[in-house]
């Protein structure tokens, strides 16, 4: 069986396939992953899957990672997160942020171990606002001046979820997913700046508008300068694409090579939710710059 795939432009990122991963997933498995190591973001659209079939496409990635929020978690289904800004006896049924919810990041970059790819499959889809923005950081790299992939390359970052939750909560009321999930005691991490794909081999920028806390090794003024001129390079028009959802929608992305964000949805007036699928990363491979 063959991939039905077209490019959304010629820069090489992103592209709309054609096919039934509820019947046909494990068959195009290994031209998945191709397609997603080349293309680095998989809209399928027109999708019919149910729990079990989201499990089995986000295998045909790697290892489904398991170690999910438990508060947000699907029950009977490891590894599966509600996202939704919908109430059940005045609770929300999944993450939510709040309506305006703006936040560059990599999944669980606030974990040892990275994720390598993250799949978001849309159930019920609201009429306008709540689109995803996707920001290619490998292109964003790649377009750099020398002098400054030269100053980066051996940086690391240090990403905290205490300061997620912190931040999320000014910026929305008091209200953040990881503040009050069962991720939060997660102590702060180190990563690179800049990944090295394990299996591409390209560069790219490790960046989040509000988990990372600073740069090793530099001040706390010259750390913030630097990734908010990278932050804004990274997610400047050249390099985003805005993904307006269409119920049935799934969307794969490899968090190694890309960003992404939310964008502000009126909960009062426009329904969302989502299931989502993130793939570890094996410990041995990840992504690093030598």
């Amino acid at each position: 069986m063959s991939l039905s795939l077209r490019p959304l432009d010629d820069s090489g990122f992103g592209a709309v396939i054609d096919c039934s991963l509820a019947t046909d997933a494990a068959d195009l498995a290994p031209q998945l992953a191709r397609a997603l190591h080349q293309h680095r973001l998989l809209i399928v659209p027109g999708q019919h899957l149910n729990h079990a079939d989201l499990r089995t496409a986000a295998s045909c990635f790697g290892e489904v990672d398991t170690r999910t929020d438990r508060r947000y978690a699907v029950g009977g289904f490891p590894g599966l997160t509600a996202i939704s800004n919908i109430t059940e006896d005045g609770e929300h049924v999944g993450v939510y942020d709040g309506d305006n919810e703006e936040e560059w990041h990599a999944d669980n970059s606030f974990k040892p171990q990275l994720t390598r790819a993250t799949l978001l499959y849309s159930v019920i889809t609201p009429e306008k606002g709540g689109e995803t923005r996707f920001a290619d950081t490998t292109r964003a790299y790649a377009d750099l001046p020398e002098q400054m992939k030269q100053r980066i390359n051996e940086l690391r970052s240090v990403h905290s979820i205490e300061q997620l939750g912190a931040l999320q909560s000014q910026a929305s009321g008091g209200r953040s997913s990881a503040a009050s999930g069962s991720l939060a005691g997660h102590p702060e991490v180190e990563h690179p700046l800049v990944l090295q794909h394990p299996t591409t081999g390209a560069r790219s920028l490790l960046l989040g508008s509000m988990v990372i806390c600073g740069i090793t090794g530099l001040t706390e003024e010259d750390s913030s300068g630097l990734l908010a001129d990278l932050l804004q390079h990274a997610t400047s028009p050249p390099y985003v694409y805005s993904h307006r959802w269409n119920q049935g929608d799934l969307v794969i992305w490899d968090n190694l090579a890309t960003l992404h964000t939310a964008s502000p949805c009126d909960s009062s007036r426009h329904s969302r939710l989502l299931y989502r699928a993130a793939v570890r990363q094996p410990a041995a491979s990840s992504g690093s710059v030598r």
